[in-house]
């Protein structure tokens, strides 16, 4: 009798004991998972200043108070020379348009101009103004813009296919401007993030540092 007793008692309290586990563990915190980003897409639109887009999805819902999703897209400035039909866009004049140089890793640089392609150069430039837009920029693609200070020299890769191949320039690169001219520039992906710099000298052989080093679009 005392035995069976016990072994009741055990029973009711091993049950207990799985039930508040398995209530604790309904109740705990569960946050949000995403998958890994897609690969980015090439710009919206072609022969202007656009934007090119990655996105990321939903693999477990948050649950219980868990941590929200974080941003399931993001977007960054690009620039293509391409429109949908292949052709070539030309180059416009006017203010130099640039954006971070980690757009090269994924930029399509076919010649659009003719053969040999263009090897490219780099552009340095002495920073002299800039908007408070350029400040603000709190993005994860447009946190590039920070890097941009007055008095900083910067320096600026002018490959295909932004550069063309009948002049060797790129749009608003100063290649015929003299030192003490002002140039103006502006950030692809934010138009109010923009300023004037003077050109400091071009290097025929690039070797931008990691940071305060840009593309022209």
């Amino acid at each position: 009798m005392i035995r069976s007793a016990v072994i009741q008692w055990a029973s009711v309290l091993l049950a207990a004991v799985f039930g508040a586990f398995h209530s604790a563990e309904e109740c705990s915190a569960q946050p949000c998972v995403v998958s890994e980003w897609t690969h980015w897409s090439g710009c919206v639109q072609p022969c202007q200043p656009s934007y090119r887009v990655r996105r990321r999805g939903i693999e477990i819902n948050p649950r219980n108070s868990g941590q929200a999703c974080p941003a399931l897209e993001e977007r960054a400035g690009c620039m293509e020379y391409q429109n949908h039909q292949g052709q070539s866009c030309g180059h416009a004049q006017g203010p130099a348009l640039i954006t971070t140089a980690e757009y090269s890793n994924g930029r399509i640089r076919q010649s659009l101009y003719g053969s040999p392609q263009h090897s490219g150069f780099c552009m340095e430039f002495k920073v002299e103004s800039l908007s408070r837009h350029c400040m603000v920029e709190n993005k994860p693609h447009t946190r590039w813009m920070q890097y941009l200070r007055e008095g900083f020299v910067v320096c600026v890769l002018c490959q295909p296919p932004a550069i063309s191949n009948h002049s060797h320039t790129c749009q608003g690169d100063g290649h015929y401007a003299e030192r003490d001219d002002i140039l103006h520039w502006q950030a692809v992906g934010s138009p109010q993030c923009r300023g004037t710099w003077r050109k400091v000298q071009k290097l025929q052989h690039c070797s931008c540092p990691p940071v305060h080093s840009f593309i022209f679009t």
